[in-house]
C-alpha cells in the first residue's frame, strides 16, 4: 500500500493529470473557436462545411472539412501555446553555451584516464 501511495503522490503523475485536464478544457475552447471560424468561412463561401463537395463524382467534402478544421486547430495551438511558451522560455532561461569536446580531446582524455589507471 505504501508503494501505491508513493506512486500516486509522484510529481510526474500529478503534472500529467493537470496537463490532461487542461488539455481537455483547452480542446473544447479550440473546438468552439474552430466552429466559429468555419461559420465565418461559411458566410463567404455560402455553406458552413464542405460535406457536400464532390469532384468527379467522388465526395471529398468530409475530408476538406476535416482538413480546414485541422489547419485552424494547428494554428491556434501554435500561436496560442507553442509560440508564447518558446518566447517565455527564451526570455527567462539563462543562455547556456554547450561546448562539446572534439574527438581529439575525447581521445586524449581517455588516454589520460587509462594511463592514470595503470
Amino acid at each position: 500500500m505504501k508503494g501505491f501511495k508513493e506512486f500516486l503522490m509522484q510529481g510526474n503523475l500529478i503534472d500529467l493529470a493537470v496537463a490532461f485536464i487542461m488539455g481537455t478544457a483547452f480542446a473544447s475552447v479550440v473546438t468552439t473557436f474552430t466552429a466559429v471560424i468555419m461559420d465565418v468561412i461559411g458566410k463567404f463561401v455560402g455553406f458552413p462545411n464542405f460535406s457536400n463537395v464532390a469532384v468527379g463524382g467522388i465526395n471529398i467534402g468530409a475530408f476538406l472539412t476535416a482538413l480546414v478544421s485541422f489547419i485552424i486547430l494547428a494554428a491556434v495551438v501554435y500561436f496560442a501555446i507553442v509560440k508564447p511558451y518558446n518566447a517565455v522560455r527564451a526570455r527567462f532561461s539563462p543562455a547556456e553555451e554547450v561546448v562539446t569536446p572534439t574527438t581529439d580531446e575525447l581521445l586524449v582524455e581517455i588516454r589520460d584516464l587509462l594511463a592514470n589507471r595503470r
